[in-house]
């Protein structure tokens, strides 16, 4: 990951970020996995942040993103997965019989942030910066 500039500060901010389907259906396959890998680039795209890897699985999606300290990480994920869940029943109207409720997606997620130094080092580092000690 790069240093990236902009008016104010200078960022390095990633994330790994998990969601799986509703009920752990594997529905992600062929053409509508083809279809959501389109549709969540052009979303973080639409809404300046970059997806750096993605990997969709049958029942669960896997992408390292890079954002601006203006992005929230909930307003990133509430975009990614609302977006796509009404896209994807839309074009594939077979979702709402395999997924009843009408959710394509589980409500919660997983985030990890990714950094280039360890939280260890972090640490030791604004320790260091005490005075008089």
């Amino acid at each position: 990951m790069e240093l990236r500039r902009n008016r104010n500060s200078v960022f390095q901010i990633g994330y790994h970020i998990v969601w799986c389907v509703k009920y752990r259906k594997q529905v992600l396959t062929g053409p509508l996995a083809d279809d959501l890998k389109e549709l969540l680039l052009q979303i973080a795209q639409e809404n300046n942040f970059s997806i750096e890897q993605m990997e969709i699985m049958p029942d669960h999606v896997h992408l390292f993103i890079t954002a601006t300290p203006n992005h929230l990480i909930a307003s990133m994920i509430k975009a990614l997965k609302g977006v796509s869940a009404r896209f994807l029943f839309k074009k594939h109207p077979e979702l709402k019989k395999q997924l009843w409720g009408g959710h394509l997606w589980n409500p919660s997620y997983y985030v990890g942030t990714v950094g280039h130094i360890s939280e260890e080092i972090v640490k030791k580092y604004i320790e260091s910066q005490r005075t008089g000690d």
